[in-house]
């Protein structure tokens, strides 16, 4: 029997196929079959094949990951050995880096595995976030790290060490802006995924509708893989610096402290591209209304559904970035049909807002509402 089919069954008497001579009745006249036109909804207070889509876009990123994994670990050993025999901290400054990234990768991987897991009675969102405490794990790492280097080498200066190979830390440092180019490369990503559904609000049952996805990224895209991605172009820029560096040092070996000097300035760089990661984990963990998402337009377009006098208590919020939610109550006039309301309500904040989930609470109209401080918007 198709999905979408209304089958009307009825327990006829004996004699009620000459009340309906019209009804093609079957084994003598027991069943009959109608097939009806209804109104249908394609909505429903979360969206359709979200989580099926959201698990392809979590492959397509771990793949993405995969392979710059393994870029990364072969050109970091070659790093490491030409910086050995370079005698240049500034490669292996670069070589670190590039260890970071591929440690910060793998726990990026691990965090877009888990986070596919459905959730439990205890975890009953889910493991969704276990890729934004990744991400934030990235960052931490990146700054400890580069830390350790702006010591060692403040250490060089200071204790005047130098004693570099300026033709090996050349090769090494060029060969660094090409794997880095690549891995670059592998790692971008389009800013947006878009997604939209057909067809009408009225279709025959027995059609099958054509109803289409719902969720877009926004346009910071996968968190991990954007995490991945700042740190290659962050290592592709110190790698360029190293070159310089390399070329200053190769043709004017008396200028060595450009060794040291190159990872004070790419260390502060670095750290500054990973600021705007930490800005939007920070904003997720504090629970902060997803961005492009305006609090007073939600409430807009809520008010402007018909029997709706009042919106409070409205809550945004995303679960990552990409997967925004929303609860809200809804105050109606006695006389409105609520389920009309909510079914209207939840087909605006998908369609226009693409809300994961969407939690409605209607209620009854009171005129002591507006005087509640509770019923009040919230500041800023």
């Amino acid at each position: 029997m198709h999905n979408n089919t209304v089958l009307l069954l009825f327990s006829l008497f004996t004699g009620t196929k000459d009340l309906f001579p019209d009804f093609p009745f079957h084994n003598g006249g027991s069943v009959v079959s109608i097939e009806l036109e209804r109104p249908v909804t394609t909505r429903h207070c979360h969206g359709p094949f979200i989580s099926t889509t959201d698990n392809q876009q979590k492959l397509h990123a771990r793949k993405k990951l995969y392979v710059a994994c393994f870029v990364c670990f072969v050109f970091m050993i070659g790093e490491v050995v030409g910086g050995y025999l370079a005698h240049s901290l500034a490669i292996m400054t670069d070589a670190a880096h590039l260890l970071t990234d591929l440690g910060s990768m793998c726990v990026s991987i691990f965090s877009l595995w888990i986070s596919t897991r459905p959730p439990t009675k205890s975890m009953t969102f889910g493991w969704h976030r276990s890729e934004i405490l990744g991400a934030l794990a990235s960052v931490l790492s990146i700054w400890i790290v580069t830390g350790v280097l702006v010591y060692l080498a403040a250490a060089r200066i200071i204790n005047n060490d130098y004693d570099i190979d300026g033709h090996v830390m050349l090769i090494t440092s060029g060969c660094a802006v090409g794997v880095n180019v690549i891995m670059a490369y592998i790692l971008h990503q389009s800013t947006t995924l878009h997604g939209h559904s057909h067809g009408s609000g009225y279709e025959k049952i027995g059609e099958s509708p054509t109803t289409g996805l719902l969720t877009h990224l926004g346009p910071h895209g996968n968190t991990s893989v954007r995490a991945a991605f700042i740190h290659v172009i962050g290592d592709l820029l110190q790698s360029i610096g190293v070159m310089v560096a390399a070329i200053v040092i190769y043709f004017k070996p008396q200028y060595k402290i450009a060794d040291p000097l190159c990872t004070f300035l790419f260390s502060i760089f670095v750290l500054g591209t990973t600021t705007t990661i930490l800005r939007d984990v920070f904003w997720v963990l504090m629970e902060g209304a997803p961005r492009g998402i305006s609090h007073g337009a939600v409430k807009e377009v809520l008010l402007s559904v018909q029997g709706v006098r009042s919106v409070h208590s409205l809550k945004l919020w995303a679960l990552t970035l990409g997967q925004n939610m929303v609860s809200v109550h809804m105050a109606i006039d006695e006389t409105s049909d609520s389920h009309m309301i909510l079914r209207e309500a939840t087909n605006l904040l998908q369609s226009k807002f693409d809300f994961l989930m969407s939690t409605i609470q209607v209620e009854i109209y009171l005129e002591d509402m507006g005087e509640c401080p509770q019923c009040q918007d919230p500041m800023g």
